[in-house]
């Protein structure tokens, strides 16, 4: 998982921790935090392209052309949680051992960064905080792998 910004929320780096340790079951996560740039309120538009540019070329410089990239955007494709954990399936059917996740910072992600991307997922039209994003998305990837798996899950 790739992610501009830190966690500063102490219940919110407790519930990552607890779906990190879930999903070590199944697989090994990394989570690289990128420094996220400081937004004026009220920023102009050139000044809010700037900021998810520079984030961009933080992202940009970790990004693996070994892995399958989804990048999670507002516009992006909306599964549900089992049509999600077949997509995980098919990508490591399709000869990818890693997937990176990328979460942008709070003014999203630059087009530079979406146009590598291989798939582009949405999980709502509605806009979370990047830092619950984290959890969230650790959440399905753990419910995915717990469908893969044959296992019951919450619904």
């Amino acid at each position: 998982m790739i992610c501009v910004g830190k966690i500063k929320e102490a219940f919110y780096r407790d519930a990552i921790a607890e779906y990190r340790k879930r999903l070590s079951r199944y697989a090994t996560m990394e989570i690289v935090e990128l420094t996220d740039e400081k937004t004026i309120y009220g920023a102009s538009a050139s000044e809010e392209r700037k900021v998810i540019d520079t984030e961009g070329e933080r992202i940009l410089k970790v990004l693996s052309d070994e892995a399958f990239k989804i990048a999670l955007c507002i516009d992006g494709k909306k599964l549900d949680s089992v049509a999600f954990s077949e997509k995980i399936e098919s990508i490591k059917l399709g000869g990818y051992s890693h997937i990176q996740f990328i979460i942008g910072g709070s003014l999203g992600l630059s087009p530079a960064v979406v146009s590598k991307a291989d798939f582009k997922l949405s999980f709502s039209d509605m806009t979370f905080p990047h830092q619950l994003m984290r959890v969230i998305l650790l959440e399905q990837v753990y419910r995915a792998a717990r469908i893969a798996s044959n296992e019951p899950y919450h619904k």
